[in-house]
């Protein structure tokens, strides 16, 4: 198992202990990483994918809510729904190629959730990743519509 996949492990386990307890600030999952037995850099990653993915989790939310068609997002599986938000982070963070973030939620899916998450992980991520694809693809040629707004 490759150090990422652990490192994505441990966020997605500290992102579901956040959600069960209804926590408004990462303090109480600290420990728990750190009691963790993986070599440093898993757990520098896992902070780091945590944190942002935790701080985030309006703006993943929202965009989840665009492309989870038939789904409120509170209705969702707590795994499920916290697979979803660490992809969607990662994807908007573009370091990690579009694939290997789906491929990634997909294994993440299949190791914590039901029979049936995959499917839906990969059609909601897809999705996604293709409205970052394409608003990429768009701000890349300037259409001027900035200087108009006032």
């Amino acid at each position: 198992m490759s150090s990422h996949h652990k490192a994505r492990r441990l966020a997605l386990q500290g992102l579901c202990c956040l959600d069960v307890q209804g926590a408004k600030a990462m303090e109480p999952i600290e420990e728990f990483i750190a009691d963790s037995e993986e070599p440093q850099a898993v757990l520098s990653d896992a902070r780091e994918m945590l944190g942002w993915t935790f701080r985030n989790r309006p703006s993943c939310d929202e965009m989840l809510a665009r492309h989870a068609r038939h789904w409120d997002l509170s209705r969702l599986a707590m795994v499920d729904r916290n697979i979803l938000r660490l992809a969607v982070q990662e994807l908007l963070g573009r370091k990690t190629p579009f694939k290997v973030v789906i491929a990634e939620a997909l294994r993440l899916a299949r190791e914590f959730s039901t029979a049936e998450s995959p499917r839906f992980v990969n059609g909601v991520l897809d999705a996604v990743a293709r409205e970052i694809h394409d608003h990429d693809s768009r701000g890349s040629g300037d259409t001027g519509d900035e200087a108009r707004e006032e």
